[in-house]
């Protein structure tokens, strides 16, 4: 959600069960501004809020002018202070997917090895390993953004020298556009387009297909049923295997 939009945007995410109040709203709205001035960002989304048992973690990206370049992730118990995240790696995702049950709302709050199940523990030297909630936090926010960062087609372009931008003529997808799922594309890095072939690739336009659609991603057994627009946003709807 972009920070200068961020009042209209939960109004519309609020249709889900869960948002923010008017006054954490406000407290955010103008957090966000100052955040993006303090660090210089161009631009800065508030990315969602992630709950855990003594309190939430609100968090927000900051981005260059390259969108598809690594965004600083930053986030805040309390609206207001703002910690800057690491980059995730690859170990903190596989200890990060060990750990079951809730957050604590605590970054310095430590995992025990008891937490870990016991048939994948981790061992260093001997050791048996701690897991930092932070670490989890950071490995959390990249899995959920590999997993539904989606943008509809069309709404950033990619350049001749590679760097991607906004696309300012875009004005939203059709109705008949938007209730395909190859109009939405994953916002990472892709991985099914490096694999297709010169011909399968002949009827993309490298301008704005250079991401993975969602098309051909769909876990096997779950069917595509229906997408419905509710208050100007697609809503999907997937049917689980019987």
């Amino acid at each position: 959600m972009e920070a200068a939009s961020l009042p209209a945007a939960l109004e519309l995410a609020a249709g889900s069960g869960a948002g923010l109040s008017p006054e954490k709203r406000a407290v955010l709205g103008a957090s966000l501004l100052l955040l993006q001035r303090d660090y210089r960002f161009e631009r800065v989304w508030f990315w969602g809020c992630i709950q855990g048992v003594r309190g939430a973690y609100y968090i927000a990206e900051g981005l260059g002018p390259d969108r598809a370049a690594p965004r600083s992730r930053l986030y805040s118990l309390n609206c207001v202070e703002w910690s800057l995240l690491p980059p995730a790696t690859e170990e903190m995702v596989a200890q990060a997917k060990q750990l079951k049950g809730r957050f604590q709302g605590d970054p310095s709050f430590e995992y025990k090895y008891t937490e870990i199940n016991a048939e994948e523990r981790l061992f260093e030297d001997g050791k048996e390993p701690m897991i930092k909630e932070e670490s989890r936090l950071i490995a959390t926010i990249e899995q959920i953004d590999r997993a539904v960062g989606i943008i509809p087609r069309g709404a950033f372009v990619k350049t001749p020298l590679g760097s991607v931008h906004e696309n300012r003529n875009f004005e939203g997808l059709s109705l008949t556009e938007a209730k395909k799922l190859s109009s939405y594309f994953h916002f990472t890095e892709p991985v099914n387009l490096k694999n297709k072939t010169l011909l399968e690739k002949a009827d993309l336009d490298p301008s704005t297909d250079f991401l993975d659609s969602l098309e051909h991603d769909i876990p096997q057994g779950i069917k595509y049923s229906s997408l419905e627009l509710q208050r100007s946003l697609p809503v999907m709807h997937m049917t689980l295997p019987s």
